[in-house]
């Protein structure tokens, strides 16, 4: 008798919301007829005529963005900065980057509860299973290194461009205030963000909010700003925000018809701050239903995983490729083995490659159909042992690593990437000039990869997965161009230092790709995304008693 009576309280539940909703946007409908009609007597004679009712704040196009430097701006993040409404993707990503897989799919069950619940209890819902029991140290994580790129991604640019003219910036949220406060202000340059805070007890928060209430925009604006009103406030032209604008002394909406346009999409070179480094899994915005053709796809993509895998392991170059190929995966190669050095014979060609993941060497020794032997920092042993190609440990000591280079150079053909780490966006790290010193006979290769589902490169997680989240992809592609071998005159033989040779191979490689060349290096990437210098430790040194 308890399942029956669970259930239909389940059913008279859902029931009520579905028709409480209704009646309260029934009642929002009437609510703001009855407005119009207040304000403008010749309407109420005609419904035909008020539907044609203008809007009563002007679209944020309007705006006049002339000597705005001494103006304080008001606005929201979702609907307002975001051209998304929903900020459910990011939600998602807290769940699935911040907590786990488990976490994740818990939410994505929620979805249909979630259709049916009313702003308040949908924003409730979602906080409490997206951070009830995650660490704060996970969602700090997530906030500086993985959710920037997806805000960044959906910035409306119109709506930028008002909050970029004003002098003073402050952003009003009902979101967690954890979630965005990071990225506006590093990258928008916000003074202040003021959002709905979470209860924590020590470490850990409950997934509650704290004072039991979401964030009141005009309440807060109130609070902030006492009896002064900012110059321009920002918003969307539903009811919700008309109180919040009407505090203002000018107000613009951002309206549904603007957020479609090719206008408001932020170009990458426009971004208000480069995006170089970021972190997580996910390479796709995990709307509903994304999230749900990724969990359709798991099953079958860590099958193909493993079957790309072991094809790669034991069978030959050529039936590797075609099974590879005829999988999903995509090879594309330009340019072919340079010819042997006549100078040289018996000294091996080394290969200067720009660092996308861990299977770089792999890909190469498998296009060209040659053995060749690879030089990591800090690969994992898992990824050792499963490596089809030769693989050797650098130290990080410059004079061991060295010797270590020029010895395996006397013994065959030599990958390496000077980046020292990986990068996805499209920029090249500084190159490390010790390579330049150690050979003559070098062959830069412009590396390149897609993926439209998984990143197969972490600075915070496992990075023995890597290659099994690469392989998951439903057609990851790479694209290789070995270009001509460098002249003796441009290399050391020649007169060159090493730092002129590895400056000018990196601007080679940078123009073939059409990266933008930086001088970040590894200990500037693991310092932003997690924290620390990138260093694994070495657990056979004993410590010094």
């Amino acid at each position: 008798m308890v399942f029956p009576m669970v259930i239909l309280k389940l059913v008279e539940w859902i029931l009520y919301q579905l028709l409480a909703n209704s009646c309260y946007r029934a009642a929002k409908k009437m609510r703001s007829y009855g407005f119009f009609f207040s304000k403008n007597p010749s309407l109420k004679s005609s419904s035909s005529s008020s539907s044609q009712q203008p809007p009563m704040y002007p679209s944020v196009t309007k705006c006049d963005l002339e000597n705005r430097g001494f103006d304080s701006l008001v606005c929201d993040m979702n609907g307002v900065l975001l051209r998304s409404h929903s900020f459910f993707p990011y939600f998602m990503l807290v769940a699935f980057e911040g907590g786990s897989i488990f976490r994740a799919f818990l939410l994505l069950l929620s979805c249909p509860v979630l259709w049916v619940l009313d702003y308040e209890m949908k924003q409730r819902v979602m906080i409490f299973i997206s951070f009830c029991g995650l660490k704060k140290k996970n969602m700090e994580s997530v906030s500086r290194a993985i959710l920037p790129k997806f805000y960044l991604e959906n910035l409306n640019a119109q709506a930028y461009d008002v909050l970029a003219s004003a002098g003073s910036r402050v952003v009003f949220t009902s979101v967690p205030r954890v979630m965005v406060e990071g990225f506006l202000k590093e990258y928008l340059r916000v003074e202040g963000v003021v959002g709905t805070e979470l209860h924590a007890v020590g470490d850990y928060f409950t997934g509650l909010i704290s004072g039991s209430v979401l964030l009141q925009k005009h309440r807060a604006l109130n609070d902030y700003f006492g009896d002064t009103k900012p110059e321009i406030g920002l918003g969307t032209s539903s009811l919700h925000d008309h109180l919040f604008l009407s505090l203002c002394k000018e107000a613009y909406v951002v309206n549904k018809e603007d957020i479609n346009k090719s206008s408001s999409i932020m170009p990458r070179n426009k971004y208000p701050k480069p995006l170089v480094f970021h972190d997580g899994r996910l390479a796709f915005l995990p709307t509903p239903l994304a999230t749900l053709c990724m969990f359709m796809w798991l099953p079958l993509g860590i099958i193909l995983a493993i079957f790309r895998l072991f094809v790669g392991i034991l069978l030959p170059y050529k039936i590797s490729i075609f099974l590879a190929t005829w999988s999903g995966v995509v090879i594309r190669l330009k340019g072919q083995f340079p010819p042997s050095s006549t100078l040289h014979p018996r000294k091996g060609v080394l290969f200067v490659c720009t660092h996308r993941t861990l299977l770089d060497p792999v890909f190469l020794s498998t296009s060209l159909a040659k053995s060749l032997t690879a030089v990591t920092y800090s690969l994992s042993k898992m990824s050792e042992i499963i490596a089809p190609i030769r693989t050797v440990r650098l130290t990080r000591d410059r004079n061991r690593d060295g010797e270590t280079m020029k010895r395996l150079l006397s013994e065959g053909d030599l990958v390496v990437c000077p980046e020292g780490t990986t990068c996805r966006e499209p920029y090249l790290l500084r190159f490390s000039s010790l390579f330049a010193e150690l050979a003559d006979e070098i062959v830069p290769v412009a590396m390149n990869t897609r993926v439209s589902m998984f990143y197969g490169t972490t600075a915070s997680g496992l990075k023995c997965l890597d290659p099994i989240f690469f392989l998951m992809n439903p057609s990851p592609s790479y694209y290789i161009h070995i270009l001509e071998k460098m002249p003796r005159e441009l290399t050391c033989a020649g007169g060159k230092s090493s730092h002129e040779v590895a400056n000018y191979i990196q601007r080679q490689l940078g123009d073939a790709l059409g990266f933008e060349c930086t001088a970040f290096t590894r200990r500037d990437k693991y310092l932003m995304l997690a924290g620390n210098e990138g260093i694994v430790p070495d657990s056979t040194k004993r410590k010094k008693p």
